[in-house]
This record gives structure tokens, sequence and C-alpha cells, in this order.
């Protein structure tokens, strides 16, 4: 898919390009391309002079290669976006070309980013660019929004932790923890902690770009100091990021805490059991099947009941102690 922005009275317009004859019609600032074909590709190189290189979305790529500036004065970015699914949070790859010298629009340079699917970061600039004229005046300026409008979808995200962590607090604390609670807990709690390693990864990424692009002398004043305002609004996101870690890593102690009380309740069962049933299990292996003694000469045919009865007395009375001294609650 490729589409194309404009800039128009201060406002951002989209468009969607299916032929080349369309995409000659305009001078755009911000070309995007998802999941692009080979045909679209082509369209791009013959109006603006552009080879998309083949590894611009590859995984693997040496980092040192992810940032860097080209001898005709190309700039290349390649960064990683936040998706924060519910079922699937994971991050995309995001290959950026700055071409601030083309012969398409000279004034205000274009910029290209390639990804293979689509991200809200995207939307979330596109919504607020066509609600706020005057937000964005060159190519330049839609990357720094990019950037921008990440560290915000971030922060969003982070709150978003917050109210998941709420909940799982609430019921934690509550100290009725069974172990099918305590299951679901753990599973909450995981997901919360792999969404913050993400965010986490997800505003390094995005530091490191925007200290690319202020070493790269390319910034004026005003987008300079925004810059520097978004790495600011990045460092706040680190403490929450390292509180949230600290959050998760006590509640997942105090669930594994009460999955070890719960445990502990059920060996206390055994062991009382286990005592209790120790003096009647003495006097049958003492007496066993054969009742030919003395003392049970009074007893005649009574001697089998009156073993049985010392037997069931033999338990009851350490049951009775160990409820008295409340080891059975």
């Amino acid at each position: 898919m490729l589409n194309i922005f404009t800039l128009a009275n201060g406002r951002l317009f989209q468009e969607e390009i299916e032929s080349l004859e369309e995409l000659s019609k305009f001078q755009p600032i911000w070309v995007d391309l998802e999941s692009p074909s080979l045909e679209e590709k082509r369209w791009v190189k013959q109006y603006f002079g552009l080879s998309i290189p083949e590894d611009a979305m590859d995984e693997d790529i040496e980092e040192s290669a992810r940032f860097y500036e080209e001898d005709n004065g190309d700039l290349h970015i390649r960064s990683d976006f936040l998706i924060a699914d519910d079922d699937e949070p994971r991050t995309v790859r995001v290959a950026f070309i700055l071409n601030l010298v083309n012969d398409a629009l000279k004034s205000k340079g274009v910029l290209f980013s390639i990804h293979d699917e689509d991200v809200p970061v995207f939307r979330l600039l596109r919504l607020r660019a066509r609600r706020a004229p005057g937000l964005i005046e060159d190519a330049k300026e839609v990357l720094l929004k990019l950037f921008d409008a990440d560290a915000e979808y971030s922060a969003d995200t982070l709150e978003g932790i917050y109210d998941e962590l709420e909940k799982v607090s609430t019921q934690v604390l509550s100290g009725e923890v069974t172990d099918t609670l305590a299951g679901e807990v753990l599973g909450a709690i995981a997901r919360q902690e792999d969404l913050n390693g993400r965010i986490r990864r997800n505003v390094m990424d995005t530091r490191r770009a925007v200290s690319f692009m202020m070493r790269s002398r390319m910034l004026n004043s005003g987008q300079f100091e925004e810059a520097r305002q978004i790495l600011r609004d990045i460092e706040s996101l680190d403490n929450h990021t390292a509180f949230l870690f600290d959050k998760i890593n006590f509640l997942m102690d105090a669930t594994v805490g009460f999955i070890n009380i719960n445990q502990n309740k059920i060996i206390k069962i055994f062991s009382v059991a286990s005592v209790a049933l120790l003096p009647p299990t003495l006097i049958a292996s003492i007496y066993g099947m054969n009742l030919k003694f003395p003392e049970f000469e009074f007893f005649g045919a009574a001697a089998y009941p009156y073993v049985l009865a010392l037997m069931v007395a033999s338990a009851l009375v350490p049951m009775w102690y160990f409820r008295r001294r409340g080891w059975l609650r």
C-alpha cells in the first residue's frame, strides 16, 4: 500500500496512490509504504529517484547500520515502534529515509517510511495533523512528530499497565487467594511485565533515533528544542518503567507467597493426620490379631471391641489437643 501526505493550508492530507500517474500529480512531504509491492517500489524509484534497500526492514541488521547518512545527504533511520495489542504486544521495524534534496519538492524534502504492518503511532499523527493546522512544516517535522507521538503512545500504554496492576493488586491484597486465582494473577502479571519491557526497549530505541537527528545537525533551532523535549519525556518514562518493574516484582512475590501458604496448609493437614494416627498404629502393631494376653482374659469375647475403642480414643485425644492449640485452623 502506497500513501502520500501533502501539506495544504498547514494541514496534512492523505492520498492513497494506485498508479504512477496519480503519484505524479502530487508533491508530498511524506511517502508511506506499508508492505510495498515491487510495482510500488518501482513507482517511487521512477518519480523520486530513490531505490529502497532490500534489507530496509530486516530484523537482524547490525546496530551500527541502523542510523547513517549517505554521501548524497539522505539520512537512513531504522526504528522500532510499539503495538500494544492485548493479545500479542510486539514491536514493528520501520525504515525511514529522509531525502532533504529532492527534485520533486526541493524546499521541504521528502520522508519515506517503509514497514510491514500498520503502526498505531502513524494513525495518531495523521489524526493530529488533520485537526491542528501548522503542526507540521516539513519532512523533518514529520519524523520528529512521529517520535513525539511514539513517546506519548508509550506513556498511554504505561497508564494502561498501571490500571491493570491496580486490579491485580486488589485481588492479591484481598487475602483470599486460591490456587486458581493465583494462576490467573501470575498470568496477568507476566503479560504486563512483558509489555513493560517492550516499552522500555521502545523508548530506548526512540532516544537513539532522536539523538542521531540532533547530532546530524539537520534540525533548526525550534526543531532542536523539540527534540530535546522528546528526550526529556523519554527520560521521565524510564522512571515509570523502573517503578512498574518494582511493583510487578512485589506482586509476583506476594502471589507466590500465597501459593506457598496454600501448599503449607495441605502439608499441615497430612502432618496432623500422620501424628494423630500414630497411637492407633502403635496399638495395632502391638496386639495385631492375637488377643491371647493376660490383660484381655477379663474381657473375654469383648477383647476385640475394647481394642478398637482404644484405637479410636488414642486418635481422638491428639486431634482434640491439636484443635485446642489452634493447629487445625
